[in-house]
């Protein structure tokens, strides 16, 4: 999803290895690498680490539909957070969306021009339903109009990692479909394309960014107040929820997508005893049927939750074997270090796999000796704690990209004058000393 300038990384120093040796239920490793998948591509993460556990075909570039709109519901989200909007704003409803809204055979509440809607009633309608016109309205909240907000669209998905991805417009629908009204400088009949891995990308930083995505887009069933006496039946698209056709245990979001050329797709997500993984499925099964989405989904979690477990490799708060680095500049020269979090890898069950854990250090916070430079203060982050398997293991970002924050446990001031002048002097004499020590050891040698 997005290209974006990373900070340069310094590998400061290797602190230790542990070899996980896991103790499973017997089953051939043949079974725990096989899954048939009946879709164009299709792809499995682990949804807190984004290790990626199936691929088939991931990196071709496919037309997506509506699960276009968890760009759109990130966007806002982020809006929100930033307050450029507000959940109580009243989305101005622009003309052409009117007739949309009641056009038959898209997803759709339909829009009255004597009743508001706010942004809250507009996103669950989104979320819930897949309304194009609710969210074609939220984009041009957002950012002015859908055009501005189709280039919004673009430059988070280069900022997110993102490689291959085009948003043509807010909704996922073909350009087709919008009677002239698309976004300026998209095709005519543009439609919004990416690769499995993307979608599985922006889907993973959706989740882990805004978590609170998933209480809407769980609810099984809604209604939308589009007047005062007039209300519209928003049931799901996602039949895996409870209470669903084709109901998967632990299941509580994403996104499902249908267009004549995306198929029948979805981006699943599903939570079991802590542990959570994310499906893409695009254009799955018959065209004509299109719950066989969640067939092809079902087999996927069913491969994920029966054949890889999640293990802890370090704890939140654990201190590394060495746990304390040098401080250049400050009034202490040591700072003492532990992980913000947990870290977690997924293995298959009855395997056996090596990794490294090691430190690497922001080089924005050290000197070319490779010591941090303070002042620091107690909690910030000061660079990652690292794993590096033996074996090559893929993450959605690329290969061994996993790692947790560490975070100095104390601060540390910055050192004025006196005491850097005093450590100096201090150094000059130990030198003196040192070599004075050398040369009369040498006498009686």
């Amino acid at each position: 999803m997005k290209r974006n300038n990373r900070a340069k990384w310094a590998k400061v120093s290797l602190l230790f290895t542990l070899i996980l040796a896991l103790v499973t239920v017997p089953i051939q490793q043949a079974e725990a690498n096989s899954v048939d998948i009946d879709a164009s591509a299709a792809i499995m993460i682990n949804g807190d680490t984004g290790q990626i556990l199936f691929e088939q075909n991931i990196d071709e570039q496919l037309a997506i539909a509506s699960m276009t709109k968890m760009m759109t519901e990130y966007l806002l989200f982020e809006a929100i957070e930033e307050g450029q909007i507000a959940w109580d704003d009243t989305v101005h409803i622009e003309d052409h969306l009117y007739p949309l809204s009641h056009q038959g055979g898209l997803s759709n509440v339909m829009f009255r021009p004597d009743y508001d809607y706010t942004v809250e009633d507009l996103y669950e309608s989104m979320a819930i339903y897949s309304a194009n016109a609710s969210t074609m309205a939220l984009a041009a909240h957002i950012a002015g109009s859908e055009t501005a907000f189709v280039q919004q669209m673009n430059d988070k998905a280069a900022e997110l990692g993102l490689d291959q991805y085009d948003f043509v417009n807010s909704s996922g629908l073909n350009n087709s479909s919008l009677d002239g009204h698309h976004p300026e400088g998209t095709p005519a009949d543009g439609e919004t394309s990416m690769s499995a891995r993307s979608v599985a990308q922006l889907a993973f930083h959706l989740v882990k960014d805004y978590p609170e995505v998933l209480e809407t887009a769980s609810v099984p069933f809604a209604e939308f107040q589009a007047g005062p006496d007039e209300t519209v039946d928003m049931p799901n698209w996602n039949q895996m929820l409870p209470g669903m056709s084709h109901e998967y245990e632990g299941v509580d979001g994403l996104k499902t997508g249908t267009t004549s050329a995306a198929g029948n797709s979805f981006t699943g997500t599903a939570v079991r005893d802590g542990s959570r993984l994310i499906t893409v499925v695009m254009n799955a099964g018959d065209p004509q049927i299109r719950t066989e989405r969640f067939v092809e989904t079902a087999k996927l979690f069913d491969h994920g939750f029966n054949n890889f477990e999640e293990t802890t490799i370090v704890e939140e708060g654990q201190e590394p074997e060495e746990n304390v680095l040098s401080i250049s500049g400050g009034k202490e020269t040591e700072v003492s270090v532990v992980t913000a979090e947990s870290l977690k890898i997924s293995t298959p069950r009855n395997t056996e796999q090596d990794f490294t854990l090691e430190v690497v250090l922001d080089e924005e916070r050290t000197n070319e000796d490779g010591e941090l430079i303070a002042p620091i203060e107690a909690g910030e982050s000061i660079g990652t704690l690292k794993v590096n398997f033996n074996e090559e293991t893929d993450y959605i970002q690329g290969a061994q990209q996993s790692g947790v924050n560490l975070v100095a446990v104390e601060g540390v001031e910055e050192a004025g004058w006196f005491t850097m002048s005093m450590r100096g002097i201090g150094g000059f004499f130990s030198g003196i000393w040192t070599s004075v020590s050398d040369t009369v050891a040498g006498w009686f040698s």
